[in-house]
């Protein structure tokens, strides 16, 4: 060794150094990898040995087969970001619920959780309801930061309704199988979507204050003709066909879920053509795009890769199961000191490098104890996506902000507001979810 330190000690020293690092504005994917191989060289002492350990974990990380399942869902959702399904969802849900005092706020989630299952991606529900449902809210009487909050809030259900890039992440970094994380996911999806829902129509029965300007609720009086069962189903015929090739490909055994990926891929790109949505410019960009976010979590995951070898190494996720063990806290306050530490780190750092930080400190300990791995990718996710809606990093909420006109009266700080119900309301369910771990495990074991 280069210094006369133990194993443990190094790699308390190398997260704490990680941290430093990060909050020093260091990108997640190099202060992780940049960590990992000093660590390495401290435990080897030798640069040969940490030079080809680095070399192993690229290699392991991203020249998979199944790592080709995550630019393939990222260019479906791309896809589907502009084939203009979302604008459709909505206006079907406002029409159907227009008669409904918080209609509006409703048909926002409801055709969010829609759109969350065939994108997998927050930002990109972020974006497209932000242009769509914020004008029209506050055009019928809502409050500009219910409409912002509502939006930003229900975006999260794209990371917990299959498909979920932060499922299969977390799938690669545990070795997780992906299709049953996406399974885990299917009923505390509909959960939140539930209790974002029910939150708005008693807000509108007795609060109306919280989302009607002035506390008034508006007349709710048919403003649009009343909805066609024809015009539903031209709307959610898309949602059907992809759902079906992707989500019940992978379920029915046909596919793998990388040839899902690439079937639900190729199914976006013929309906985004067959509407017209997609000339040759949208298509540059959107592989632009696609590729850039590719990119973005190769080199986390590369890092991420090297991060749990040298963890594995130092013997810390060992050290740290044993505390747990010796310390009578057991399984429930090793999940409370996790979720506090995910809600921390989760203001701070986007989702993926929270994840890709902390799940490969924690999973071993989690084996140790025995949990399911699946209940626990759930609340790692919901936990992780509490911080798309807090500040100061609140990605979501800037996502938000960055999407609205320049005459918008809603300033940052107002949309982080808006959001708090929701993040409280992601609170109840993360802890229904702990106390009913069949909402993660049911599907699963009902097969």
């Amino acid at each position: 060794m280069f210094v006369d330190l133990e194993p443990i000690t190094i790699g308390f020293l190398a997260i704490g150094l990680l941290l430093v690092l990060i909050y020093g504005g260091l990108y997640v994917g190099v202060a992780l990898t940049t960590v990992s191989f000093v660590g390495m060289l401290l435990l080897r002492g030798d640069f040969g040995i940490a030079s080809q350990m680095l070399s192993i974990a690229a290699s392991d990380a991203i020249a998979s087969y199944i790592f080709g399942v995550i630019p393939l869902f990222v260019l479906m959702g791309m896809l589907v970001g502009i084939s203009g399904i979302g604008e459709e969802c909505f206006d079907v849900a406002d029409r159907m619920l227009q008669r409904l005092a918080g209609g509006l706020g409703i048909a926002t989630v409801a055709a969010n959780a829609v759109f969350a299952a065939i994108t997998g991606i927050s930002i990109a529900a972020a974006a497209v309801f932000t242009r769509i449902a914020v004008p029209q809210m506050i055009r019928f009487g809502y409050r500009a930061k219910f409409a912002v909050g509502v939006v930003a809030g229900s975006s999260v259900l794209g990371m917990l309704i299959p498909p979920s890039l932060l499922f299969i992440l977390y799938g690669i970094i545990t070795e997780t199988s992906i299709g049953d994380l996406f399974l885990a996911g299917v009923l505390p999806g509909l959960a939140l979507t539930a209790v974002y829902c029910i939150y708005i129509v008693l807000a509108a029965r007795f609060r109306p204050g919280l989302i009607y300007q002035n506390g008034l609720v508006p007349n709710v009086a048919t403003r649009r003709p009343a909805v066609r069962p024809m015009e539903i189903g031209r709307a959610l015929a898309p949602v059907g066909l992809l759902v079906l090739f992707v989500i019940g490909g992978i379920y029915g055994g046909h596919f793998t879920p990388t040839e899902a990926g690439a079937v639900g891929a190729l199914c976006a790109f013929v309906i985004t053509a067959f509407r017209g949505r997609l000339d040759r410019a949208g298509l540059w960009k959107v592989l632009v795009d696609t590729g850039q976010i590719t990119a973005s979590v190769c080199l986390l995951l590369i890092g991420a890769s090297l991060f749990s070898r040298f963890l594995a190494l130092s013997g810390l996720p060992q050290e740290i199961a044993e505390l747990f063990h010796n310390t009578g806290l057991g399984v429930a306050g090793f999940i409370a000191i996790y979720l506090v530490i995910l809600l921390v780190l989760g203001c701070i750092l986007d989702s993926s490098s929270t994840m890709l930080i902390l799940v490969p400190i924690a999973f071993p300990v989690s084996t140790s104890f025995g949990i399911d791995p699946h209940w626990f990718g759930v609340i790692t996710v919901v936990a992780v996506e509490i911080g798309l809606l807090t500040p100061p990093f609140g990605l979501s909420v800037f996502v938000v902000r960055a999407s609205l006109s320049e005459d918008a009266p809603v300033s940052t700080n107002q949309i982080f507001a808006g959001t708090f119900p929701f993040v409280l309301l992601m609170a109840v369910t993360l802890a229904l979810i702990l106390a009913f771990p069949w909402l993660a495990t049911g599907l699963l074991t009902a097969r």
